[in-house]
């Protein structure tokens, strides 16, 4: 049973209270140095205003995975090895993932750039070496955003995952970096207005 994942963001802020603190679904599991134009090859490029678009086309680089799109329930989650969204500074390509329906990324390891896009546009991925080795295809898990704490009811395991500094918590939690900027430059502005 999936939990609904977060509607796709609009640009516009988030509630806090709306986002999932426990996430759970069904893992679909991916292995190492999976690039960016495996996740959402350059062609589809033209669709980067169009969050469900690009998911209909996400991970099709994957050999053997071209219709993997299609398969994906609403909340499930990609588990992946080390090294995951390797290669280009493809912004589209956590949107891509969230498009489909994933809820949240789990893996051994990420590339810089991609790590930075998911968070700067408010999209769950956790770090577990532990998760991204144990969990197999299928598995259910539950993940507790709040406690770092995956949980493997297929296999009757728990892992830990690394936990996020309060700031990019926050990132989260307002749907991204571009509303977290408003909401400061607001306050900033009320406290100027407030100070004259």
């Amino acid at each position: 049973m999936s939990t609904p994942s977060r509607p796709p963001h609009d640009g516009g802020e988030v509630n806090p209270s709306t986002f999932p603190k426990v996430i759970r679904g069904k893992s679909w599991k991916f292995g190492a140095n999976i690039d960016t134009d495996q996740i959402i090859p350059a062609k589809y490029a033209i669709y980067s205003l169009d969050e469900k678009e690009l998911g209909k086309h996400a991970m099709e680089g994957v050999p053997g995975r071209d219709t993997w799109a299609s398969q994906v329930t609403a909340g499930d989650i990609l588990v992946a090895a080390s090294n995951f969204g390797c290669g280009s500074s493809r912004e589209i390509a956590p949107v891509a993932i969230r498009g489909a329906g994933i809820s949240l990324v789990i893996a051994d390891s990420y590339a810089r750039i991609f790590f930075r896009n998911a968070i700067n546009m408010g999209y769950p991925i956790l770090q577990s070496p532990q998760a991204a080795e144990a969990v197999h295809e299928g598995d259910e898990l539950e993940v507790d955003l709040d406690e770092g704490i995956i949980r493997n009811f297929t296999r009757g395991d728990e892992y830990r995952c690394e936990a996020f500094p309060q700031f990019m918590n926050e990132l989260l939690h307002m749907g991204g970096l571009v509303p977290w900027v408003r909401k400061r430059l607001e306050e900033k502005r009320k406290a100027a207005t407030a100070a004259s």
